[in-house]
């Protein structure tokens, strides 16, 4: 992957964090919603918060992450890119800036920690960004439903075993399912992950969609070179 990665209207440099730019991330940024406030909960090196800056251009976007590291890095990667002055950066978990900020925000995305429930890396950085002792799902669920704006939806990528997870403490926090993608790697097979959005009031039925990110000649598939031609370098 290298110390960079470079998209079409940005560059995002990772040396200083423990989380590459990934499919996860990029699926997430081209795919969720937006609005006038967006904030995304442990940036990492700030890729979602710079494609959502791109995506919608009067959006004043504000990233968040617990480690200093990645903060420093998604903050540098801000300044260098077309959308500064629309894109600031804290050093702060989500426990800490939602204790401390009333401001509600129109769109919540966040790539959360994956791990449930099982031993941390060694690496402490690297274990931060991967399981969620640092942020879990009852934490996020419950202040997105105190941040979001009463029409305003939070995002999310998952492993798809952790939808259930997901459904679970939205019950708790009162938000309710709006939209769903199931994603798979190639037709065929199960899906591996899901991007997922909640709000705040019910809907008469969810948005459902399934898709594959592959086609069988391990290209990709229709669905992600239209959901990423913004992006990719190699998308026409």
């Amino acid at each position: 992957m290298g110390d960079s990665f470079s998209f079409k209207q940005f560059t995002v440099r990772q040396d200083r964090t423990a989380m590459k730019v990934g499919t996860d991330g990029v699926l997430l940024g081209a795919w969720a919603r937006g609005g006038q406030r967006v904030l995304d909960v442990g940036c990492g090196t700030g890729v979602v918060a710079l494609m959502m800056a791109q995506r919608f251009p009067e959006a004043e976007v504000t990233g968040i992450d617990i480690d200093r590291d990645a903060s420093e890095q998604a903050r540098q990667n801000a300044c260098e890119s077309p959308f500064a002055e629309r894109v600031k950066v804290f050093n702060k978990s989500l426990q800490s800036f939602g204790n401390e900020h009333c401001c509600k925000f129109d769109s919540i995305v966040c790539n959360p920690p994956f791990f449930a429930r099982s031993l941390g890396s060694p690496d402490r950085q690297r274990s931060l960004a991967r399981h969620d002792s640092s942020l879990p799902l009852s934490d996020l669920f419950r202040h997105a439903a105190r941040l979001l704006t009463a029409e305003g939806e939070m995002s999310l990528v998952l492993p798809f075993d952790r939808l259930a997870d997901a459904r679970a403490e939205a019950v708790f926090a009162g938000l309710y399912e709006v939209r769903l993608c199931r994603v798979s790697t190639v037709e065929g097979k199960a899906p591996k992950r899901v991007l997922v959005a909640f709000g705040n009031a019910p809907v008469e039925s969810v948005e459902q969609q399934d898709v594959t990110m592959m086609t069988s000649e391990r290209k990709r598939s229709q669905w992600l070179s239209e959901l990423t031609r913004d992006f990719y370098l190699d998308e026409k």
